[in-house]
């Protein structure tokens, strides 16, 4: 199993993310950051962040961080939840994982660490994910954690999705029949 923790980021981090300033945000990161993070195809999601830390620092807790795989000492994506918990007690999560590390395992790992995450804390009591109906990988994934289609959106930055949630107490492990 792929050992990795979701390192959190700061405002002045999203702010050298949202700018494409790679050494800004190293030099304010508290883990090294390599080029996918300040490139082009992450910069919404740092606006994004951004925005939220500026309107209630306490978000940047919640929100979209690092990736950081422990034994090999490297940042190989970013996951995080949208927000903190709704007051539904709902979070979702996203996640991405840069090309070259993609297929060993790092968004199964983002993902379990994010709901067990969300399974210790009080105030969540559902989990939900948004996929592109073209993502497949993505969608055979969520299926084995015990998420269930709930319907669909139309995200702004990324075109139609489909809406899965799952309990959030539910083990962050592949269900027997589907893992």
């Amino acid at each position: 199993m792929t050992d990795v923790r979701i390192v959190h980021l700061s405002e002045p981090v999203f702010r050298a993310l949202v700018d494409g300033d790679l050494a800004a945000a190293n030099a304010l990161s508290p883990v090294p950051l390599t080029p996918p993070f300040a490139g082009e195809e992450w910069r919404g999601v740092w606006r994004m962040r951004l925005a939220q830390a500026e309107e209630d620092p306490s978000s940047a807790a919640w929100t979209t961080g690092v990736i950081w795989d422990e034994e090999s000492r490297t940042p190989v994506g970013r996951a995080g939840y949208h927000g903190p918990p709704d007051e539904d007690g709902m979070v979702e999560i996203g996640y991405a994982v840069a090309p070259e590390h993609r297929r060993r395992g790092y968004a199964r790992a983002a993902l379990e660490a994010l709901l067990r995450r969300a399974a210790e804390e009080p105030l969540v009591r559902t989990v939900r994910v948004a996929i592109s109906p073209d993502n497949e990988p993505s969608y055979l994934l969520a299926d084995q954690y015990g998420f269930v289609e709930v319907g669909e959106q139309w995200d702004e930055e990324d075109g139609l999705e489909v809406v899965y949630e799952r309990p959030a107490h539910l083990p962050a492990t592949p269900t027997p029949d589907q893992g």
